[in-house]
């Protein structure tokens, strides 16, 4: 029997927001609805086997792959209570994978890099904290390109396109509610 298209896509492309900072980790009311539907994707969408977060906190002049092993907390928001400051989520990184979305994107002549030092910002660990709380599924980050181009941001997704076939979650993550 012939295959159907998207019949051997084990990967899945998601967009959503993650609320206003750390205030879905911080039990604000208003994120309630938000929390509780994070809380419940993983049912949905089961455990996929690594994740890519592309961040719309974090933009570049290339696309730029985060490309460390463990990565640190970067937390790039700020007026928020003490507690904000301490919250985690311990991944570990995932350098073959930010190898090889490198190279997707280079062999499509897409400009990007990889960076090494930048750590994990809450567009990542918001939501992966709700989602995934044991931290065990290894995490990459990809920045937006500066500017924000919409033709850029599309041969991007259009080049990561062969990892579908693959267990990984790709979402673009918004701080939009």
């Amino acid at each position: 029997m012939a295959k159907t298209k998207g019949e051997d896509r084990k990967g899945k492309v998601i967009y959503f927001s993650h609320g206003g900072g750390p205030l879905p980790i911080l039990g604000d009311k208003s994120h309630k609805a938000m929390v509780k539907f994070m809380e419940h994707l993983p049912s949905i969408i089961g455990k996929p086997d690594a994740i890519i977060v592309i961040s719309a906190h974090w933009e570049e002049s290339v696309a730029t792959v985060l490309g460390s092993s463990n990565p640190v907390m970067f937390y790039d928001y700020y007026g928020f209570p003490d507690e904000s400051y301490n919250i985690t989520y311990p991944a570990p990184g995932n350098l073959e994978l930010a190898s090889r979305v490198f190279h997707i994107l280079k062999e499509k002549r897409i400009g990007c890099s990889i960076d090494g030092e930048r750590g994990f910002d809450h567009g990542l660990f918001i939501p992966l904290k709700l989602m995934y709380p044991e931290a065990d599924i290894p995490a990459i980050q990809l920045s937006l390109v500066r500017g924000l181009e919409p033709v850029v941001h599309l041969e991007m997704g259009k080049a990561l396109n062969e990892l579908m076939s693959e267990n990984i979650l790709v979402f673009k993550s918004d701080w939009r509610r």
